[in-house]
């Protein structure tokens, strides 16, 4: 064969890029290898000049139907290249540049095929006319070969915390069920409700599910950790019908751990599957809530993907295409898994709504942050969002420091405060040794209520806005998981104002911005709290944001200078030695400095408090929230001992 030059004048300007098709006088072949290569790519071949020997187009879209079937979504297109003409000038050979877009990979299944072109002189419409032949389909296809295109789950990342101890990963498991090809179908009805009375579960509903699931169906119970002592898993094998299959899940340390911020994992649900854009297919592996399902695509990886021409009769098949599952970034978080677990251990008994944070106070890393058993899977430590209490007065004190006092400075602290016709007093039992004209010190650290009210012009709202911001209570922080530090109304008087200055009113913080609040005074500057770091390049899904988000822009908050910070932490230690704290004065290691705090809820005649406590002891920063309780010094006090003392 030779290489033909282009028909007509045009040949010098085109010999350079592209292989001609005819010599002078013979009529160009390309639109007819221009017309096979739009075929291959849509499956119609009613435009294609075939040659004789050809089968009908109609046969031949049937044909390719049938190879790429198992190609799924998968598109192709199809593009010619160097057309070359024989020497003869009666047969030609065109290079037709195939890619397939396969489904979950951007790498493209790219081949070359080679199509033969025949002429036919007794035809000036169709001069040149294409052979058919299965290798156009695939890469040396033959015949009673398919296309297939297999999908391969890629590892999940691991959640790691401090120093990328493991959190989350693959841990032995039991899935424990009814396998229907192990009983009678009349005593199947009695299997599953055997089985559901052993674990607890609604035998209607079980028996429901094994009855409509096809004849050998292994129908899952429950799911049961290789450590759990709960569950008798051999006394369950044993069981008329049950089987047990081991597994492997990725799970924390414990059923408990930190399961409210960490989330699930688990088979993709339909409404995952369809917002995926095809990342996600039913039967994948995925996060379900928490940091699971918001760093989903970090930690689910990239599928595997083969093509593959599989021969129907003998089932051998030839690789064409394998793209390599690549494994899940890990995502690293900054939870100590022994004072995680310490913290849900304190909280185990609280029946209320309860929650446990511990900060960093040098690096702002959120070390712990449990939930109680109260909390009904809500993540209570980062989300909740309650009345402060005294807990606030930390900042009504660093906006009235900001306003002229010092820890030294005398206040009055009577019995009562009225403002615009409502009473303030101070909490029942109010030791009358700290009444009177007392040091602001005395006031903060026994907690006077009508102080702090009676005081309330040295800072008005827009003032304790910018103190709380000032330490950390911050209303618009995007913190790269679901979290609200607190909010302060920006404008309030009379009453509004007297109630926020003592942390009620419309005044409401979580665990965790308090517990930033304690970290912002034992560092000595404005913290911000972190718990998460993404992989680099990776963005998390939009419930990765503040429960604040909606709070309005606000300027550059004033920063906590180190002489503020001091004096708070002076105040604070009087809490402690001569305060509501005193419970915390010989907790082993270095002094330890704190704010009580109680805030009512309710109607007048169901009136319930909250308890709080905040405290500092070296590098860390606690708060410890009790959603219904006594007062902060006697129901969260205990806690913060249990919790510090560990």
């Amino acid at each position: 064969m030779r290489t033909a030059r282009w028909c007509g004048a045009a040949v010098v300007a085109l010999l350079a890029s592209t292989v001609a098709a005819c010599a002078p006088g013979t009529p160009d072949a390309r639109p007819a290898a221009e017309a096979l290569a739009a075929a291959l790519a849509s499956g119609d071949f009613g435009d294609v000049p075939l040659a004789a020997d050809a089968p009908a187009p109609a046969a031949l879209a049937e044909t390719r139907a049938a190879v790429v079937e198992g190609l799924g979504d998968a598109t192709a297109t199809v593009d010619v290249g160097d057309v070359t003409l024989a020497d003869d000038e009666q047969s030609a050979t065109a290079r037709l540049d195939v890619a397939w877009d396969v489904p979950w990979t951007d790498e493209d299944w790219t081949y070359a095929a080679t199509a033969q072109l025949v002429r036919d002189e007794d035809d000036d419409a169709q001069p040149w006319r294409v052979r058919w032949a299965l290798p156009l389909l695939a890469p040396d296809l033959t015949d009673g070969e398919r296309l297939t295109v297999r999908r391969t789950a890629a590892e999940r990342g691991p959640v790691l915390g401090q120093g990328d101890a493991m959190i989350v990963e693959p841990r032995t498991v039991h899935r424990v069920g009814v396998d229907k090809t192990r009983v009678a179908e009349g005593e199947l009805d009695a299997a599953a409700r055997g089985l559901a009375a052993a674990l607890d579960i609604d035998a209607d509903a079980y028996a429901s599910r094994v009855a409509s699931a096809g004849p050998k169906a292994f129908v899952e119970a429950i799911v049961v950790r290789d450590t759990d002592p709960s569950y008798d898993v051999a006394a369950l094998a044993a069981l008329p019908g049950v089987n047990v299959v081991a597994d492997e899940v990725p799970l924390a340390p414990t059923r408990t751990f930190a399961r409210a911020i960490l989330g699930t994992v688990g088979d993709a649900t339909a409404e995952i599957v369809e917002s995926s854009d095809g990342a996600v297919v039913a039967g994948d592996t995925v996060g379900l809530s928490g940091l699971q399902r918001q760093y989903d695509a970090q930690l689910r990886g990239t599928p595997g993907v083969q093509v593959a021409a599989v021969a129907q009769e003998s089932g051998a098949q030839r690789v064409l295409l394998q793209v390599d599952p690549v494994a899940g970034e890990p995502l690293r978080t900054s939870l100590d898994l022994d004072l995680q677990q310490r913290a849900e251990s304190v909280l185990a008994g609280v029946a209320s709504a309860s929650a446990i944070v511990a900060v960093r106070p040098s690096t702002g890393d959120v070390l712990a942050a449990a939930s109680g058993p109260g909390s009904e899977g809500l993540s209570t430590a980062t989300v909740g969002q309650y009345a402060p209490g005294s807990t606030f007065k930390v900042v009504s004190a660093l906006a009235y420091l900001r306003g002229g006092l010092t820890p030294d400075s005398t206040v009055t602290c009577p019995p009562t405060v009225t403002v615009d016709g409502r009473t303030f007093q101070n909490f029942p039992g109010y030791p009358a040794a700290a009444t009177g004209d007392v040091p602001f010190r005395t006031a903060f650290a026994n907690s006077c209520n009508t102080a702090f009210i009676g005081q309330r012009d040295l800072a008005d709202q827009a003032g304790l806005l910018a103190a709380a911001r000032s330490l950390g209570l911050e209303p618009a922080a995007t913190l790269g998981f679901p979290a609200f530090l607190g909010t302060v109304p920006d404008e309030a008087d009379g009453t509004a104002h007297a109630a926020s200055v003592i942390g009620q009113g419309q005044v409401l913080a979580s665990p965790l911005g308090m517990a930033t609040v304690a970290a912002s005074v034992g560092a000595g500057r404005t913290v911000v709290p972190r718990l998460v770091t993404p992989a680099e390049g990776t963005t998390p899904s939009p419930e990765a944001t503040t429960a604040s988000a909606d709070a309005p822009e606000l300027p550059a908050a004033t920063p906590l200078t180190a002489d503020e910070a001091a004096a708070l932490r002076d105040m604070m230690r009087a809490v402690v030695t001569e305060g509501g704290a005193g419970l915390l004065a010989d907790v082993p290691g270095e002094p330890v400095i704190a704010k009580t705090g109680t805030a009512q809820f309710g109607q007048d005649d169901d009136l319930r408090n909250h308890a709080w406590m905040i405290a500092v002891q070296g590098d860390l920063a606690v708060a410890v929230f009790v959603g219904e309780g006594d007062y902060g010094s006697t129901t969260a006090g205990p806690l913060m001992r249990a919790f510090l003392a560990g």
